[in-house]
């Protein structure tokens, strides 16, 4: 499961999925590609180089807002921040794909036409090169691929991935392509909605169901209404917000945190990329560390200027600040039913699946 934020890949053993850790020994590993002087980088230690070197990030938010300078950087993630399209959005289209050409204006990598598909530009080891949005995708399942094999101790030749519920058959071709790049057969590509239906087995319990699939991702945010009939999984409705997912939540505490720094101390943030590069980071940890506690202590030693960060946040504050980010998740999930045409009478199961763990 390549995701826009976070990937992952498990394994069936004795019956049973298993996630297979990564060399950090965790079960998610960053979707972050990141190109240096000295060596391609993924995953973890990609993500760390938006603290190493910021200003070649597009975590810098100079560098992604639509009106300011455009900022060339060596460094990819799959993810949507500030209404930045991700790369997910290049694969398979073509360079003067009305998408592409929208896009690229919010974008702060660059990207040219190569034989009429988008390439992205980069400084790699010292030298100018141009990859697709395809190769870098193979990247990451690769690293992916690697992860398997090294847990297994022996080489993968054929696996399963999922694609968002929205990719059309060229995008769905250009992820096999991909695949076939680094010598690995997908056998099956699935639609992210039926393979969350299929992971919670509603077939063991319905020979009829109508089933409703949340899903809160790191950039995106989708909703699916899935009919299961005799063991087949159909998409009846989909509704959405590709500019809407756990980022934008991040934003709203990273926010929450700037101006009470700049009231205590008279100190912008925003100009410093370094220090909100730290503090990015540190939002997603006090986020996350909220599914388990009512509240966080979030503490930056030497943020900017020798001046330290200390302040606390509480799950309530996070539910406030994030209201209308939630309420609008529902209002996409009540537009899907009326569209659609089902009560709620119709809907036997709801399912959530979240980037982060707050309960709504």
């Amino acid at each position: 499961d390549l995701g826009t934020t976070y990937s992952c890949v498990g394994v069936t053993l004795n019956g049973k999925v298993k996630i297979i850790p990564n060399e950090m020994g965790e079960r998610k590993t960053p979707s972050y590609v990141a190109f240096t002087e000295k060596e391609l980088l993924i995953g973890e230690l990609a993500k760390n180089q938006a603290i190493i070197d910021p200003k070649n990030t597009i975590f810098d938010n100079n560098c992604v807002k639509k009106k300011q300078k455009i900022i060339k950087v060596n460094f990819f993630f799959f993810d949507d921040l500030n209404n930045t399209q991700n790369l997910y959005s290049l694969i398979g289209r073509r360079f003067n794909d009305k998408t592409v050409q929208e896009d690229m204006k919010l974008w702060p990598f660059e990207v040219i036409n190569k034989n009429d598909r988008p390439h992205v530009k980069v400084t790699y080891k010292g030298e100018k090169r141009t990859f697709a949005a395809e190769e870098i995708f193979a990247m990451m399942l690769q690293k992916m691929k690697d992860i398997a094999e090294n847990y297994l101790g022996k080489s993968i030749t054929h696996a399963i991935t999922t694609v968002p519920a929205y990719f059309d058959n060229s995008q769905r071709e250009a992820v096999r392509e991909a695949g076939e790049s680094i010598n690995l057969k997908l056998l099956h590509i699935i639609n992210e909605p039926t393979a969350a239906t299929v992971a919670y087995g509603f077939y063991k319990n319905y020979n009829e169901a109508n089933i409703i699939i949340y899903n809160l991702g790191g950039s995106t945010f989708d909703v699916s209404l899935i009919k299961l009939e005799e063991g087949i999984y159909e998409i009846e409705a989909m509704n959405g917000d590709t500019h809407l997912g756990g980022r934008d939540f991040d934003e709203r505490v990273m926010t929450y945190f700037i101006n009470q720094f700049k009231h205590k101390h008279n100190i912008d943030l925003r100009q410093n990329s370094y220090a909100i590069a730290k503090l990015r980071r540190e939002c997603e940890k006090a986020k996350h560390t909220l599914s388990t506690v009512t509240q966080v202590k979030v503490e930056i030693e030497n943020l900017v200027d020798g001046i330290d960060l200390s302040e606390t946040l509480t799950r309530t504050m996070f539910e406030e600040l994030n209201y209308d980010l939630f309420k609008k998740t529902i209002t996409l999930l009540d537009t899907l039913l009326k569209n659609s045409q089902f009560n709620n009478s119709d809907i036997h199961e709801v399912k959530f699946y979240y980037y982060f763990e707050i309960c709504i």
